[in-house]
């Protein structure tokens, strides 16, 4: 059966990438790390059972919003610290739940329930039109405009 691994671009600092994203969530785990001559060339790890892969290739590409990663959350307590987390030694914040890392990385960081409120399709406007003011997104302010 075919994997699906996300691969990662960085420009000399994928190890120290893929330890901070290790620090941040929960379940996660180095797998390999790849020398040559000194250098780390790749890392191999897995955030959240999802394998990754990156590499030091140069400055040639870097990233954009085109890609993120979408992480779902049950409480605003995880929205509140992987906000703060990833956001942290120069990060950026987005708007509705956006934010880019300290590598230029793009994540989402979505409350689960957002799904099942954007579908209804008496309240889903009024949640679409509270979050375009947010930047983090705020599960209570969310629920509220569903319940309105």
């Amino acid at each position: 059966m075919p994997t699906i691994t996300p691969f990662l671009w960085f420009d000399g600092q994928a190890e120290e990438a893929m330890q901070f994203y290790a620090s941040i969530f929960k379940r996660s785990r180095v797998i390999a790390t790849n020398r040559a001559q000194g250098k780390v060339i790749s890392v191999r790890f897995e955030l959240e059972n999802q394998e990754f892969i990156a590499l030091n290739a140069g400055p040639q590409f870097t990233f954009t919003e085109a890609v993120s990663f979408f992480v779902g959350c049950e409480t605003q307590q995880e929205i509140d610290e992987l906000w703060a987390r990833l956001i942290a030694d120069g990060g950026t914040a987005g708007r509705c739940g956006w934010l880019k890392d300290r590598f230029g990385l793009s994540w989402q960081i979505i409350p689960n329930a957002l799904g099942r409120m954007l579908g209804d399709p008496v309240t889903g406007q009024a949640v679409i039109a509270a979050m375009m003011q947010m930047d983090k997104l705020d599960l209570e302010r969310l629920e509220a405009a569903a319940a309105a």
